[in-house]
């Protein structure tokens, strides 16, 4: 009998504990399915951030780290520094990433560290309740923005991508999304390259994934899909931000 779908290696049998229609276990599927068919679970180290991934590391057959909050690309660059076999990556939200974490990420890529940064956005603060996050869109209702995100008084979102493509020491940053079929494909081709340039030694690569939060959204899992087609891909629009390797030995 041919096998046509199962799960990979790289993932254990623990249940998700993610919330109903919450795209992070999508992601998890696709960091695992990079793993697997590029043959390097035994020697990845995963480190997990602080927020709805905090259990990244009970999910995945690798070796995992737990860093403080927004501290995962300091302590996935010691791992690497004092590993450089390994094959290292992070797993954050962007209250992590792009709050907390901000300096870690930014030096991080501009020092053009050897490591993959998976970096999903849901432009909210998941685990925590529901408050504003640096993502969050300009009228977004969250916990903390009852009357939506008013840019006068808290300023705009932070768009990781377009602000990391303008460093020099980054080697791969893309945006994706995991809403539809056809986004899931390409993040999954998107994954899987940043984890190859780090295998070749190219530098830093940080894949950002539009996620949704169904709970926090207040919303069924289909609209919440449906809200990221329609309200996030046109403030954090999809593509490649920056390839150095573009045109040459990909």
């Amino acid at each position: 009998m041919t096998t046509v779908f199962e799960k990979p290696k790289a993932l254990t049998d623990a249940e998700l504990h993610y919330c109903p229609g919450c795209t992070h276990g999508v992601i998890h599927r696709l960091v695992a399915e990079a793993i697997d068919d590029l043959g390097i679970e035994g020697k990845t180290v995963g480190v997990a951030s602080v927020g709805c991934s905090v259990f990244a590391y009970n999910y995945f057959n690798t070796d995992f780290v737990q860093a403080a909050h927004g501290r995962a690309p300091a302590v996935a660059t010691g791992v690497k520094r004092a590993n450089p076999d390994n094959i290292v990556f992070t797993y954050q939200g962007d209250g992590d990433l792009a709050a907390i974490g901000t300096a870690e990420t930014v030096h991080s890529a501009a020092r053009g560290e050897n490591i993959t940064v998976i970096f999903v956005n849901n432009a909210i603060y998941g685990m925590t309740g529901g408050q504003m996050a640096p993502t969050t869109l300009p009228g977004q209702v969250t916990q903390t923005s009852p009357y939506g995100r008013d840019v006068d008084t808290v300023g705009y979102p932070v768009r990781v991508c377009e602000m990391l493509s303008q460093l020099d020491g980054p080697a791969y940053i893309e945006r994706v999304a995991v809403n539809d079929v056809k986004s899931v494909r390409k993040a999954k081709k998107a994954i899987k390259k940043a984890f190859q340039y780090q295998v070749e030694g190219k530098g830093f690569s940080l894949i950002e994934i539009l996620s949704t939060c169904p709970t926090n959204w207040g919303m069924e899992p289909l609209e919440a899909c449906e809200w990221v087609e329609e309200k996030m891909k046109p403030y954090y629009p999809l593509g490649v931000y920056k390839d150095k390797y573009a045109k040459g030995d990909e």
